[in-house]
């Protein structure tokens, strides 16, 4: 006769938003792929570790820029609603930026382009 499984007393951060980025973080609970799969076979203490290090994260919908270290607002701040990012002149690709730079480095980026184009054509 087998025991029943206890109830899990350390609930699971998914949020049914499960993709991973580039780096093996879901998006939806940003735990690492390697938290993931682990999940179900930590004690309590384990997954409360997890939990602490998801609170120490910055909210979501803020990003840190890969150039400068910065935490930023991503998704919205934009004139129309939208991402702040939109409301300035297009800029991409952008080489080792990972998916979003905060304003001021989008902002020197920009500019450094802009340069770049009126030295070609001067």
């Amino acid at each position: 006769m087998s025991q029943p499984v206890p109830p899990a007393t350390v609930p699971s951060p998914c949020v049914a938003l499960c993709r991973l980025d580039d780096d093996g973080v879901c998006v939806g609970c940003r735990r690492t792929v390697d938290e993931i799969a682990a999940w179900s076979r930590m004690d309590d203490d384990a997954k409360r570790a997890v939990w602490a290090r998801l609170r120490a994260l910055p909210p979501a919908g803020h990003r840190r820029c890969p150039r400068c270290g910065a935490d930023f607002p991503c998704g919205s701040g934009g004139r129309d609603g939208g991402c702040w990012c939109v409301d300035l002149p297009p800029a991409m690709p952008l080489p080792d930026a990972g998916d979003c730079l905060c304003p001021a480095c989008l902002d020197a980026e920009i500019a450094r382009r802009s340069a770049g184009r009126g030295a070609e054509h001067g």
